[in-house]
């Protein structure tokens, strides 16, 4: 464990899930080889359990609220520069990019009103982004409306290669089936995986030009191991040397569901009480915002905010930034809840720097920008 966790540690500040560093010391200097001094006051917010513990930083995206409109921030992704390109779903502007201080770079984009997914892969050095519109967008008098869901491939310009549109085109839906899809994933040999999240819940498979191979799940799948409700998220897990699979996330059912590159059931993992999106991996670790949990006592509705991040090492919860210290008994994860002070609203994606701080996007957040969380 580095020294400045160990001081951490010594100072009293990792024993709680929502901390200040102590009046005693004042300012508390924190050390590490990429900072090393670094102030941490009174009035830091510090999120998270264990060795991931956070600096809220809520004002790091520097945009102007009039020129740069927001909506909703939806997901977000690192290019091989560094840079973090988030989409969102303002119908002004789609794809925002920033540098890691907060600075806006550039923007584009008006055509993907319902914003939602967004995947970058590396393909011969030059990065690709696959942009998922959900098919729903914001309409006159702040009411949802539907459009036709569709996924396109882009340079990270806003030069569309090619569109996926919905698969009755090709007879694999029937004309009353919806298709919005949420999410995309690409495999080792360049298959794109679609989540149809907010259709029919199936993970959809094609070729690296957009060919259709294959679909499983579905919300009326009567299989519970293929059954999935809300299939928000689509992800390829490499943790496994030689052994990639795909996470589907089961928001619905609080779970992320893993299979074979070719669809094959493989095991459950269970969320208790977090609806989970999309599952982001860096190292041995699998980060998810959380879009929704329920309190103790009572319900809360969908846009309550009752959002926080959840973080894993392999399919052990480890760290709840914005939410309860996890717990488990007997081998088996408790349910999780939403710190009282609402630190995050609604987790919706995460994106890892080269440092490990997280960049959290935000739903029904009252328009704000994405948070940092600055690793301690």
């Amino acid at each position: 464990m580095s020294t400045r966790r160990n001081f951490i540690k010594t100072t009293g500040l990792a024993g709680s899930a929502l901390a200040t560093a102590s009046t005693a010391f004042g300012a508390t200097v924190i050390g590490s080889k990429k900072n090393p001094e670094r102030l941490l006051n009174e009035t830091d917010t510090i999120l998270g359990h264990g060795d991931y513990r956070y600096k809220l930083i809520k004002n790091w995206a520097q945009i102007s609220s009039t020129r740069i409109p927001l909506l909703n921030c939806h997901e977000m992704v690192m290019d091989s520069k560094g840079r973090l390109i988030m989409v969102g779903d303002h119908p002004q502007n789609n794809i925002l990019i920033f540098d890691k201080s907060g600075q806006l770079l550039d923007y584009w984009g008006t055509a993907y009103q319902g914003g939602h997914g967004l995947t970058l892969h590396d393909e011969g050095g030059e990065d690709m982004l696959y942009i998922t519109d959900s098919g729903w967008a914001l309409g006159k008098g702040n009411q949802m409306v539907q459009h036709n869901g569709r996924v396109s491939k882009t340079t990270v310009d806003g030069r569309v290669l090619f569109d996926i549109g919905h698969p009755m085109t090709i007879g694999v839906y029937e004309p009353e089936e919806s298709f919005c899809p949420t999410e995309t994933a690409i495999g080792p040999n360049g298959d794109i995986y679609v989540a149809d999240g907010y259709g029919e819940s199936r993970i959809l498979q094609y070729d690296s030009n957009g060919r259709y191979i294959r679909h499983w799940g579905g919300k009326d799948n009567p299989d519970p191991n293929y059954k999935l409700v809300s299939a928000h998220g689509v992800a390829i897990d490499y943790r496994e040397k030689g052994n990639p699979m795909v996470v589907a996330t089961s928001r619905s059912q609080q779970c992320f569901k893993y299979y074979t590159l070719d669809g094959k059931y493989v095991k459950t993992v269970e969320m208790p009480n977090m609806q989970v999106c999309r599952a982001v991996f860096d190292d041995n670790n699998l980060y998810a915002g959380v879009c929704w949990s329920q309190p103790k006592e009572g319900k809360t509705n969908w846009k309550d905010h009752t959002g926080f991040v959840t973080i894993m090492e392999g399919d052990k919860v480890v760290s709840n930034p914005g939410g309860t210290k996890p717990e488990y008994k007997n081998g088996i994860l408790q349910k999780s809840y939403q710190l009282e002070e609402k630190p995050i609203l609604h987790g919706h994606d995460v994106c890892v720097d080269e440092d490990k701080n997280l960049y959290i996007c935000q739903w029904n957040a009252n328009h704000s920008a994405p948070y940092k969380l600055e690793r301690i």
